[in-house]
Protein backbone atom coordinates (compact mmCIF):
# COMPACT_ATOMS: atom_id res chain seq x y z
CA UNK A 1 0.00 0.00 0.00
CA UNK A 2 1.14 2.85 -1.13
CA UNK A 3 -0.40 6.68 1.47
CA UNK A 4 0.20 9.69 1.02
CA UNK A 5 -1.02 13.11 2.40
CA UNK A 6 -2.09 16.11 0.02
CA UNK A 7 -3.72 19.43 -0.46
CA UNK A 8 -6.53 19.97 -2.18
CA UNK A 9 -8.85 23.17 -2.34
CA UNK A 10 -7.16 24.59 0.72
CA UNK A 11 -8.37 21.35 2.64
CA UNK A 12 -5.80 18.64 3.68
CA UNK A 13 -6.10 14.89 2.86
CA UNK A 14 -5.18 11.78 2.78
CA UNK A 15 -5.08 8.95 -0.05
CA UNK A 16 -4.33 5.40 -1.14
CA UNK A 17 -2.21 5.75 -4.23
CA UNK A 18 -3.42 3.70 -7.04
CA UNK A 19 -3.66 3.15 -10.53
CA UNK A 20 -0.55 2.55 -13.26
CA UNK A 21 2.43 4.26 -11.69
CA UNK A 22 1.05 5.83 -9.03
CA UNK A 23 -1.30 8.36 -11.09
CA UNK A 24 -4.42 8.13 -9.40
CA UNK A 25 -4.91 8.93 -4.94
CA UNK A 26 -8.21 7.18 -3.55
CA UNK A 27 -9.41 10.15 -1.11
CA UNK A 28 -9.97 7.70 2.29
CA UNK A 29 -9.74 11.02 4.24
CA UNK A 30 -13.63 10.68 5.76
CA UNK A 31 -13.26 7.20 5.49
CA UNK A 32 -10.41 7.03 8.14
CA UNK A 33 -10.71 10.02 9.74
CA UNK A 34 -7.20 10.99 12.06
CA UNK A 35 -6.68 7.27 12.51
CA UNK A 36 -4.88 7.55 8.81
CA UNK A 37 -2.58 9.75 10.73
CA UNK A 38 -1.81 7.52 13.66
CA UNK A 39 1.00 4.92 11.56
CA UNK A 40 1.12 2.73 14.33
CA UNK A 41 1.67 -0.89 13.57
CA UNK A 42 -2.17 -1.86 12.96
CA UNK A 43 -2.40 1.36 10.41
CA UNK A 44 -2.68 -0.42 7.29
CA UNK A 45 -5.43 -2.85 8.78
CA UNK A 46 -7.51 -0.05 9.77
CA UNK A 47 -7.05 1.84 6.62
CA UNK A 48 -7.98 -1.26 4.72
CA UNK A 49 -11.34 -1.90 6.52
CA UNK A 50 -11.97 1.73 6.77
CA UNK A 51 -11.90 2.02 2.92
CA UNK A 52 -13.99 -1.40 2.03
CA UNK A 53 -16.93 -0.62 4.85
CA UNK A 54 -16.96 3.04 2.85
CA UNK A 55 -17.80 1.46 -0.59
CA UNK A 56 -14.96 3.90 -2.00
CA UNK A 57 -13.75 2.42 -5.01
CA UNK A 58 -11.45 3.02 -7.85
CA UNK A 59 -14.05 5.35 -9.48
CA UNK A 60 -13.66 7.80 -6.60
CA UNK A 61 -10.04 8.08 -7.32
CA UNK A 62 -8.63 11.49 -8.33
CA UNK A 63 -5.68 12.57 -10.61
CA UNK A 64 -2.26 12.62 -8.34
CA UNK A 65 -1.25 15.83 -10.97
CA UNK A 66 -4.58 17.95 -9.67
CA UNK A 67 -3.38 18.27 -5.91
CA UNK A 68 -0.64 19.37 -4.21
CA UNK A 69 1.40 16.23 -2.39
CA UNK A 70 2.38 17.09 1.17
CA UNK A 71 5.23 15.67 3.14
CA UNK A 72 3.93 12.11 4.12
CA UNK A 73 4.47 12.36 7.43
CA UNK A 74 3.32 15.81 9.04
CA UNK A 75 5.25 15.95 11.92
CA UNK A 76 7.19 13.70 12.82
CA UNK A 77 8.92 14.02 16.63
CA UNK A 78 12.47 13.12 15.12
CA UNK A 79 14.40 12.92 11.63
CA UNK A 80 17.09 10.78 12.68
CA UNK A 81 19.90 10.65 9.32
CA UNK A 82 22.89 8.91 9.34
CA UNK A 83 25.71 10.77 8.03
CA UNK A 84 28.44 8.35 6.07
CA UNK A 85 26.74 5.11 5.75
CA UNK A 86 27.93 4.60 2.13
CA UNK A 87 31.93 3.80 1.75
CA UNK A 88 32.21 5.68 -1.85
CA UNK A 89 30.66 8.69 -0.48
CA UNK A 90 32.72 8.45 2.83
CA UNK A 91 35.49 8.80 0.48
CA UNK A 92 34.75 11.38 -1.92
CA UNK A 93 34.27 13.85 0.72
CA UNK A 94 37.95 13.75 0.92
CA UNK A 95 38.46 10.89 4.18
CA UNK A 96 39.61 7.63 3.96
CA UNK A 97 37.17 4.55 3.08
CA UNK A 98 36.67 2.30 5.81
CA UNK A 99 37.76 -1.40 5.39
CA UNK A 100 35.43 -3.89 5.15
CA UNK A 101 35.96 -5.56 8.59
CA UNK A 102 36.75 -2.00 10.49
CA UNK A 103 35.41 -1.39 14.20
CA UNK A 104 33.49 2.48 14.15
CA UNK A 105 30.45 3.50 15.35
CA UNK A 106 27.21 4.95 13.36
CA UNK A 107 27.57 8.88 13.24
CA UNK A 108 23.80 10.90 13.72
CA UNK A 109 22.25 14.15 13.51
CA UNK A 110 18.87 14.84 13.34
CA UNK A 111 16.96 17.35 11.34
CA UNK A 112 13.66 19.26 12.17
CA UNK A 113 10.38 18.43 11.04
CA UNK A 114 10.43 22.54 9.83
CA UNK A 115 12.90 21.01 6.77
CA UNK A 116 10.12 18.55 5.55
CA UNK A 117 9.18 19.73 1.75
CA UNK A 118 6.87 17.62 -0.14
CA UNK A 119 6.91 16.49 -3.27
CA UNK A 120 6.95 19.36 -6.11
CA UNK A 121 7.86 21.59 -3.49
CA UNK A 122 10.42 24.18 -3.86
CA UNK A 123 13.77 24.76 -2.13
CA UNK A 124 14.04 28.52 -1.23
CA UNK A 125 17.35 29.74 -1.28
CA UNK A 126 18.03 32.73 0.34
CA UNK A 127 21.63 35.05 1.84
CA UNK A 128 22.49 32.14 3.81
CA UNK A 129 23.16 29.73 0.68
CA UNK A 130 26.73 29.47 -0.61
CA UNK A 131 27.43 25.88 -1.46
CA UNK A 132 24.09 23.61 -1.14
CA UNK A 133 24.00 19.96 -1.98
CA UNK A 134 21.71 16.99 -2.51
CA UNK A 135 21.65 13.92 -0.97
CA UNK A 136 19.05 11.04 -1.54
CA UNK A 137 18.23 8.81 0.27
CA UNK A 138 16.00 5.77 1.43
CA UNK A 139 13.90 6.94 4.62
CA UNK A 140 12.39 4.13 7.13
CA UNK A 141 9.29 5.40 8.74
CA UNK A 142 8.71 4.15 12.33
CA UNK A 143 5.45 2.37 13.05
CA UNK A 144 5.87 0.68 16.28
CA UNK A 145 7.85 2.60 19.06
CA UNK A 146 10.58 0.93 21.50
CA UNK A 147 13.85 1.38 23.34
CA UNK A 148 16.52 -0.78 23.40
CA UNK A 149 15.12 -2.81 19.70
CA UNK A 150 17.39 -5.40 19.02
CA UNK A 151 18.28 -6.31 15.24
CA UNK A 152 16.62 -9.33 15.00
CA UNK A 153 13.21 -7.61 16.10
CA UNK A 154 14.12 -4.44 14.61
CA UNK A 155 12.16 -4.82 11.06
CA UNK A 156 9.04 -5.62 13.61
CA UNK A 157 9.17 -1.84 14.32
CA UNK A 158 8.97 -0.22 10.60
CA UNK A 159 5.87 0.81 8.74
CA UNK A 160 7.48 1.36 5.34
CA UNK A 161 10.01 3.86 3.38
CA UNK A 162 9.48 6.48 1.75
CA UNK A 163 12.67 8.92 0.02
CA UNK A 164 14.35 11.74 1.51
CA UNK A 165 16.56 14.27 0.21
CA UNK A 166 19.18 15.69 2.96
CA UNK A 167 19.83 18.86 1.36
CA UNK A 168 23.22 20.51 3.18
CA UNK A 169 24.90 24.06 3.25
CA UNK A 170 28.00 23.17 3.21
CA UNK A 171 29.28 26.74 3.35
CA UNK A 172 27.19 28.37 6.33
CA UNK A 173 28.82 31.69 7.35
CA UNK A 174 31.35 31.30 4.73
CA UNK A 175 30.97 34.64 3.52
CA UNK A 176 30.76 36.18 6.97
CA UNK A 177 33.93 39.37 6.10
CA UNK A 178 36.67 38.85 8.95
CA UNK A 179 35.17 35.91 10.53
CA UNK A 180 36.98 34.11 13.41
CA UNK A 181 37.59 30.71 12.59
CA UNK A 182 37.48 28.33 15.06
CA UNK A 183 38.50 24.97 15.23
CA UNK A 184 36.23 22.61 13.10
CA UNK A 185 34.63 25.89 11.04
CA UNK A 186 36.44 24.42 8.03
CA UNK A 187 33.88 21.53 8.50
CA UNK A 188 30.36 21.52 6.79
CA UNK A 189 28.53 22.79 9.78
CA UNK A 190 26.13 19.28 9.70
CA UNK A 191 23.53 20.68 12.06
CA UNK A 192 22.90 24.22 11.86
CA UNK A 193 23.70 23.41 8.04
CA UNK A 194 20.90 21.32 7.02
CA UNK A 195 18.10 22.58 9.54
CA UNK A 196 16.89 25.24 6.78
CA UNK A 197 13.17 25.06 5.69
CA UNK A 198 12.68 23.22 3.06
CA UNK A 199 16.38 21.43 3.43
CA UNK A 200 14.38 17.78 3.62
CA UNK A 201 12.38 16.76 0.54
CA UNK A 202 10.74 13.75 1.53
CA UNK A 203 7.79 11.42 -0.73
CA UNK A 204 6.17 11.17 -2.63
CA UNK A 205 4.48 8.90 -0.54
CA UNK A 206 4.94 6.33 2.14
CA UNK A 207 5.46 2.60 1.19
CA UNK A 208 4.50 -0.10 3.30
CA UNK A 209 6.90 -2.58 4.45
CA UNK A 210 5.10 -5.92 3.20
CA UNK A 211 5.51 -4.31 -0.77
CA UNK A 212 9.12 -4.02 -0.23
CA UNK A 213 10.58 -7.04 1.61
CA UNK A 214 14.44 -6.57 0.58
CA UNK A 215 14.51 -3.24 1.35
CA UNK A 216 18.57 -3.59 1.18
CA UNK A 217 18.60 -3.98 -2.28
CA UNK A 218 16.84 -0.83 -3.56
CA UNK A 219 18.65 0.95 -6.71
CA UNK A 220 18.97 4.53 -6.25
CA UNK A 221 19.27 7.24 -8.64
CA UNK A 222 19.52 11.16 -8.56
CA UNK A 223 18.94 13.75 -11.23
CA UNK A 224 20.13 17.08 -12.02
CA UNK A 225 18.60 18.86 -14.20
CA UNK A 226 18.01 15.75 -16.23
CA UNK A 227 21.66 14.85 -15.59
CA UNK A 228 22.27 11.35 -13.90
CA UNK A 229 24.51 12.41 -10.59
CA UNK A 230 24.21 9.60 -8.03
CA UNK A 231 23.73 5.90 -9.10
CA UNK A 232 23.56 3.41 -6.15
CA UNK A 233 22.17 0.62 -4.39
CA UNK A 234 21.00 0.29 -0.90
CA UNK A 235 23.20 -2.98 -0.35
CA UNK A 236 26.00 -0.81 -0.44
CA UNK A 237 25.27 0.51 3.00
CA UNK A 238 27.90 -0.31 6.09
CA UNK A 239 25.46 -0.50 8.88
CA UNK A 240 22.31 -2.14 7.89
CA UNK A 241 18.42 -1.05 8.66
CA UNK A 242 18.16 -3.12 12.13
CA UNK A 243 21.73 -2.16 12.90
CA UNK A 244 20.87 1.49 12.83
CA UNK A 245 16.80 1.25 14.56
CA UNK A 246 19.28 -1.12 17.06
CA UNK A 247 21.96 1.65 17.97
CA UNK A 248 19.38 4.81 17.63
CA UNK A 249 16.92 3.32 19.62
CA UNK A 250 19.83 2.80 22.02
CA UNK A 251 20.15 6.14 22.63
CA UNK A 252 16.52 7.57 21.94
CA UNK A 253 13.16 6.10 22.64
CA UNK A 254 12.00 5.33 18.57
CA UNK A 255 8.10 6.66 18.68
CA UNK A 256 5.61 6.09 16.05
CA UNK A 257 6.19 8.85 12.58
CA UNK A 258 9.49 8.99 13.32
CA UNK A 259 11.96 9.22 10.61
CA UNK A 260 15.21 7.24 9.74
CA UNK A 261 17.36 8.43 6.91
CA UNK A 262 19.65 5.93 5.80
CA UNK A 263 22.24 7.80 4.67
CA UNK A 264 23.67 8.51 0.79
CA UNK A 265 25.57 6.96 -2.07
CA UNK A 266 28.35 8.29 -3.89
CA UNK A 267 27.62 11.59 -6.24
CA UNK A 268 26.20 13.76 -3.71
CA UNK A 269 26.14 17.55 -3.84
CA UNK A 270 29.63 18.34 -2.03
CA UNK A 271 28.88 22.65 -2.72
CA UNK A 272 32.05 22.85 -5.46
CA UNK A 273 31.24 24.72 -8.03
CA UNK A 274 29.56 21.56 -10.20
CA UNK A 275 27.65 20.58 -7.47
CA UNK A 276 26.10 23.42 -6.14
CA UNK A 277 22.15 24.04 -6.56
CA UNK A 278 21.33 27.17 -8.50
CA UNK A 279 18.12 28.67 -9.38
CA UNK A 280 15.90 27.16 -11.55
CA UNK A 281 17.60 23.43 -10.96
CA UNK A 282 15.30 20.39 -11.22
CA UNK A 283 16.14 17.86 -8.71
CA UNK A 284 14.59 14.54 -9.00
CA UNK A 285 15.50 11.54 -7.03
CA UNK A 286 14.27 7.98 -7.89
CA UNK A 287 14.42 4.97 -5.42
CA UNK A 288 13.17 1.43 -6.48
CA UNK A 289 10.18 0.43 -5.51
CA UNK A 290 8.68 3.84 -4.04
CA UNK A 291 8.70 6.20 -7.24
CA UNK A 292 10.46 9.49 -7.84
CA UNK A 293 10.25 12.72 -5.49
CA UNK A 294 10.45 16.06 -7.54
CA UNK A 295 11.58 19.50 -6.34
CA UNK A 296 12.68 22.56 -7.81
CA UNK A 297 15.21 25.61 -6.90
CA UNK A 298 14.39 29.29 -6.44
CA UNK A 299 16.81 31.55 -5.21
CA UNK A 300 15.32 34.32 -3.32
CA UNK A 301 18.61 36.37 -2.92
Amino acid sequence: MKLCRFKANDSQGFGCVVGEGGDKILDVSDAVGAAAFALDESAVWRIENSVKASGIGIENSIDVNSVTLLPPIARPGKIVCLAGNYGAHIAESGYVEPGPRANFTQQLFLKPSTSLLGDGGVIELGNASHRVGWETELAVVIGKGGKNISVAEAFDHVFGYTILNDISERGLNSAIKDRHLREMDGFCDWLAGKWFDGFAPCGPWIVTKDEIPSPDKLEIKFYLNGDLRQHGTTAEMLFSIPEQIAYISSIMTLEPGDIISTGTPAGAGLGDKKTSLENGDELVCEIESIGKLRNTVRCTA
